[in-house]
Formats: C-alpha cells, sequence, structure tokens
C-alpha cells in the first residue's frame, strides 16, 4: 500500500520556481523513492507532483506549470514508446527524463532518439545524479525560453517605427533596433559594447554644441521618472556626418531593489515635421504676394525690440514707409 504521503496525489517541496516537476511513476515505492532523493538535499530540492498514470499526467500537462517530467515507460494505461509519444504530443516544450527498469533501456534509448533528454535506470542512479539532471534540464528549458523571449521582443521591436537602444550600468549599448541603425549609422555588431555617447551624438540645433548625455544624467542622478533631454532643439549627427532633427525619451532599467542597471533611449526623426512647422510659421509671417514680412512678424519684433530698449535702459526709433496705391496694385 503507499504511504500516506503518496496517497497524496501532490508533494510540495520549497523551492523557488514557479513550475513543478512531474513524476509519472507506476510503482508506489519507487515513487516515495524519487521524492524523497529530489527533496532529500536543502540546496537543491524541487516541487514535485506525482501521478500513477498516464491520462492524470496528460491532464496535468495541460494545466501547465510542468518544467520538467520524469517518466517510466511502464505504465497500466500505456507501455513502451507509446507512451513517451503521448507526453511529447501533448508537451513538446516541456524536457522529459525516462526512468528505465534495467531491462528496458532498448526502450528507452528509442524514446531518447524520438526527443527524450535522456534516461536513468532506477536501480543505478543515486539522489544526486537524479536531482542534478533535472537541474540540468530545468535549466537548459530556462535558458530557452529567455532565448526566445528576447528573439520575440526584438522582433517586436524592430517592427516598430521608433529607433530604441538599450545600456547597460555604464552606458555602453547593449542593444539596439534596426530603426536605431538606420537613424545612427551604425550596424548592430559594431555599435554593441560601445559607450552611447559615440553612437547616439546628439547637438544643439542652435548654439551647435553637444548636448550633455541624458544617459549619464538618468545614471547619476538615478531618476525613477523619464527623462527628455533637450528634444527640441536636437540634432543627431550619423556616423557619416549627416545631421538629422530628432525627440529623444531616456527611460532608466531599475532592479527590484531599485538600483539603476541601464537605459532604454526611444528616439525618432522629426526632421520632416520641424521643417513643415518652420515653413508654416514663415507663410504665417510672411505676405503671400511679395514675400516680406508681414505684420504679425512685425509687431513681435517690435515688442521683442521695445523690452531689450526697456532693459538696457535705451531708446528706441520706428519708421514708418508708405507706398502710395500698393494696396491697388
Amino acid at each position: 500500500m503507499p504511504s500516506l504521503a503518496l496517497r497524496i496525489a501532490k508533494q510540495r517541496i520549497a523551492k523557488d520556481s514557479h513550475e513543478c516537476v512531474l513524476l509519472i511513476e507506476a510503482d508506489a515505492n519507487d515513487a516515495a523513492r524519487i521524492l524523497n532523493e529530489l527533496g532529500s538535499a536543502t540546496d537543491e530540492r524541487f516541487d514535485v507532483e506525482w501521478v500513477p498514470e498516464l491520462s492524470a499526467e496528460i491532464e496535468r500537462l495541460r494545466n501547465g506549470g510542468v518544467g520538467a517530467v520524469l517518466v517510466d515507460l511502464a505504465l497500466p494505461d500505456s507501455h513502451g514508446v507509446e507512451t513517451f509519444n503521448e507526453l511529447f504530443k501533448a508537451a513538446p516544450s516541456v524536457p522529459i527524463l525516462i526512468l528505465s527498469g534495467p531491462n528496458a533501456e532498448a526502450i528507452s534509448r528509442q524514446a531518447v532518439q524520438r526527443g527524450a533528454q535522456d534516461y536513468l535506470v532506477k536501480n543505478q542512479v543515486d539522489g544526486y545524479r537524479l536531482r542534478r539532471a533535472v537541474r540540468t534540464m530545468m535549466d537548459r528549458r530556462a535558458a530557452n525560453a529567455m532565448i526566445l523571449e528576447n528573439e520575440v521582443a526584438n522582433l517586436t521591436l524592430d517592427s516598430i517605427g521608433e529607433a530604441v537602444l538599450r545600456t547597460d550600468r555604464q552606458g555602453n549599448i547593449v542593444y539596439l533596433n534596426r530603426i536605431a541603425e538606420n537613424l545612427t549609422g551604425w550596424r548592430r555588431e559594431e555599435a554593441l559594447g560601445r559607450p552611447v555617447a559615440e553612437v547616439l551624438r546628439i547637438i544643439d540645433v542652435v548654439s551647435g554644441a553637444m548636448v550633455r548625455n541624458a544617459v549619464e544624467i538618468v545614471m547619476q542622478e538615478d531618476r525613477t521618472a523619464r527623462v527628455t533631454a533637450n528634444c527640441v532643439n536636437c540634432i543627431l549627427v550619423r556616423r557619416d556626418g549627416i545631421e538629422i532633427g530628432i525627440e529623444n525619451t531616456v527611460t532608466p532599467i531599475h532592479e527590484q531593489d531599485g538600483s539603476v542597471t541601464g537605459a532604454v533611449v526611444a528616439f525618432h526623426d522629426v526632421s520632416l515635421a520641424r521643417a513643415r512647422s518652420l515653413e508654416m510659421s514663415r507663410l504665417a509671417q510672411h505676405d503671400s504676394l511679395t514675400d516680406l514680412p508681414n505684420r504679425m512678424l512685425f509687431n513681435d519684433r517690435l515688442t521683442q525690440a521695445i523690452s531689450l530698449a526697456v532693459r538696457q535702459g535705451k531708446q528706441l526709433a520706428v519708421m514708418f514707409v508708405d507706398l502710395d496705391y500698393f494696396k491697388d496694385q
């Protein structure tokens, strides 16, 4: 008869992971030993769930939250390689470790050829080897999931219309998307590891002076809010020397403890928008017939001149010239 612990279908063992190890074992004594070995070491303990039949395992896999599967291919409701095929079909991304009997190694090797991570002979494996095999499987799966997540994130960033680059805590480039490559003139492979100020060279459109690196401001002042650095009059100097009007926003990256580990810079080309704005302003302030400054621009400049004269304690003279019959032409 199974022990009290085995009569409970789920054994919870403290572990800092949200994914469990699913054990499929028909023999209660073998299951008890494996559960004990997976939970015997204080520094490598797993959250384990035990089911004795394949049907229950399939249902559990569909619910998610399983990081690895340990299975004896000899089960009451399935047997041999077909057991593995059913498991692999139900959860192809979950690593599977075969627990083999001494006379079933040939079948276990077939399962490995079809996608199982490995197999261990139950009466020849100790707790250390079992824990190491399980940890290796789960770590490899976590690493693959992170790689896939990063690839999806990169594809997403490449598909948007905003240029994005990311730096580490030293302000060196660790990522830039395709739009950022096009705007800066730096290929991703060439920009990685370089200081952000070298790749993102920004000057003031009025003075022509270099604008202080906003990433350095964020890193030094440890701000939690977004910082916008002189976006109104910013010019990006591409690698080839071409100047592009941009607006950029710098957002610090924080760890859970609040420390800044890097920054994300998002920027976009506003050259066309600025050109249109300047043209609209010029049209509003100049006569459509003569292209000379109109009354609106005159009033603006006169107001400025009066203010300057007042501040400097000087007098201001205005000369009015009248052209006869100009409006009749």
